[in-house]
């Protein structure tokens, strides 16, 4: 099968892996994402994740918790997302390293740029953890740091939401899709697609984003093989 990427960055949103549940770890969900990533990896791609920890806690939970302490607590949640999603990949047969920006070395790496891509070189996909590693910068930003530090071809944002819209669809039912958006537009028009860090950094690197919704876990392996689905954020 034809690929369009060689190395790609899938950022998963937390409370995806809640399924309907809301809250929490899903296995059927896990499940269905483990078997696409297998068949992506089957195509050749080489495949890092980063994963949020939304389904078990967000720093904005902790209203009256000072900040640094509630991101940290989200950082402890990306980690045990990332090792449930290790579990999930090595039952599918995929070669998987969990690296965390904090050294735990008792449970995953630490997180080396060269060590991870070289793993990627040989065909394990690379599950980072922990965020940067610094409290108010979020996941969106992980992801962005990570594929430019990892030459990656583009991120696939895998959400709820099945793409960029002009305004909430969950609360307007007739907002408008986009096909393709540019990233000045989307902080101009205060589009929700990534934080607006994440969002500059992506600009300034020229990394296309490709925003996609998860509900259908095989909606990975389309894009990569070149469909043109969600919403193609680009330079």
């Amino acid at each position: 099968m034809q690929k369009k990427y060689k190395r790609v960055l899938i950022k998963l949103s937390g409370e995806a892996l809640a399924g309907e549940k809301g809250f929490g770890l899903d296995e059927k969900t896990l499940d269905s994402i483990a078997s696409t990533i297998k068949e992506c990896t089957d195509m050749g791609v080489e495949i890092a994740v980063v994963v949020g920890g939304g389904n078990f806690w967000r720093g904005r939970t902790g209203e009256n918790m000072e900040r640094t302490r509630a991101d940290h607590m989200g950082m402890l949640a990306t980690v045990i997302n990332s090792l449930a999603l290790c579990d999930a990949f090595e039952r599918h047969g995929i070669n998987t390293r969990v690296q965390t920006a904090i050294e735990m070395r008792q449970i995953a790496e630490t997180y080396v740029r060269g060590r991870a891509i070289r793993h990627l070189e040989k065909g394990r996909v690379v599950i980072f953890g922990c965020g940067t590693g610094n409290p108010f910068f979020s996941t969106d930003t992980t992801a962005a740091l990570r594929a430019a530090e990892i030459d990656a071809d583009a991120i696939l944002l895998a959400k709820k939401v099945d793409g960029v819209y002009d305004s909430d669809p969950a609360k307007n039912p007739d907002a408008v899709k986009f096909d393709s958006i540019s990233y000045i537009d989307v902080l101009n028009k205060g589009l929700g697609v990534m934080d607006t860090t994440a969002t500059s950094l992506c600009m300034d690197n020229k990394m296309p984003i490709r925003v996609f919704g998860l509900s259908e876990p095989g909606n990975i392996k389309r894009v990569l093989e070149g469909e043109e689905i969600g919403t193609l954020v680009y330079a």
